[in-house]
């Protein structure tokens, strides 16, 4: 039988699965893409986000969030596959429970887009993987943690997930009593935000829970018309919508531009909240800056933004209860 896909579905299948195929859409040598990197971290560019890249630009910031460079290949000992230690966190499979009143839920290991930085780049989402053998599972862990209160979807991307599979599992945990809140982390709505679509914001009617949504946008060039409407359709259908960046070395450490996406974002109704520190994963290291050079771009950010423009300025330390405010 033949399977009807949806518009976001079909987008995303004519995405870019190769680092040639992208830069020659851009009209750049392809000799500048890294198949050993690809190898090692897949090349994945959904259509529409590359149209809003430059073209015969290499140092375009959308690009260098997702070229496979042969800067990943550089060797350091301080960059890991597993910077958070999410191991150790991870008591049934597709759960990480780090924070007493939350925990994460890893259902899919795949994304709309491949980010060169993504700190699960290296995660064994195969092991992780839980099914829909293994809800019973979170549930009964759930059940027997009734002090978590907000269920964080996270991934990979959860929006990848069809709206079936997000409609059955949503009933099948909401007679979680403890459950008040659940909170999406996604970076579809801003390069795949097709995928924001009435169909999915339906299934959402038949359940009670407080809804967050943390959008994952770097840079103002990323914020087109498409990524407002589907903000729209967000707020319009009572979903607080947030944002998290990452502070990367050659594509947001300028002060114009960090300012220019805390102003991009109010004006589309997201609100900045997080802007965090690189986490220390393997092949990622070429976007690291200094700590003191982060507190010293903060400072100006801080100087040119009401307080309710600037995020906090953030890093995520194992251990640790909650994430840690860098000073």
């Amino acid at each position: 039988m033949r399977v009807l896909m949806s518009n976001w579905q079909r987008e995303l299948s004519n995405g870019f699965g190769n680092v040639a195929d992208l830069l020659e859409f851009l009209e750049i040598d392809t000799s500048h893409g890294a198949l050993d990197a690809q190898k090692q971290f897949k090349t994945k560019v959904p259509q529409g986000f590359a149209m809003r890249m430059q073209k015969k630009c290499l140092e375009d910031p959308l690009l260098k969030q997702v070229l496979a460079s042969f800067d990943e290949l550089i060797e350091d000992e301080l960059f890991v596959d597993d910077p958070l230690q999410e191991k150790q966190y991870n008591p049934v499979p597709g759960l990480i429970h780090k924070y007493p009143h939350r925990v994460l839920l890893v259902l899919s290991g795949a994304c709309a887009v491949h980010c060169r930085y993504c700190f699960r780049r290296h995660f064994p989402y195969q092991e992780n993987n839980p099914g829909k053998q293994g809800w019973q599972a979170i549930k009964d862990y759930l059940l027997e943690n009734p002090q978590v209160s907000e269920l964080i979807f996270s991934g990979g991307d959860p929006l990848i997930l069809n709206n079936d599979y997000f409609q059955k599992f949503l009933a099948y945990i909401q007679d979680v009593p403890s459950i008040q809140t659940i909170r999406i982390h996604s970076r579809i709505p801003i390069v795949l935000p097709s995928r924001i679509e009435p169909d999915w914001l339906k299934i959402w009617d038949d359940f009670s829970w407080k809804k967050v949504m943390v959008v994952h946008a770097n840079h103002p060039q990323e914020l087109d018309e498409s990524v407002y409407q589907a903000v729209q359709l967000l707020k319009k259908n009572n979903w607080l919508v947030l944002n998290q960046s990452v502070l990367l070395k050659d594509v947001n450490n300028d002060l114009e531009v960090l300012v220019d996406l805390s102003q991009k974002l109010f004006s589309m109704g997201i609100l900045p909240y997080y802007l965090h520190l690189l986490d220390p994963v393997k092949g990622a290291s070429h976007f690291q800056l200094e700590k003191q050079t982060a507190l010293e771009l903060y400072a100006r950010l801080q100087a040119h933004l009401p307080g309710y423009l600037v995020p906090k300025l953030v890093q995520e330390i194992p251990g640790k209860l909650h994430k840690t405010l860098v000073k």
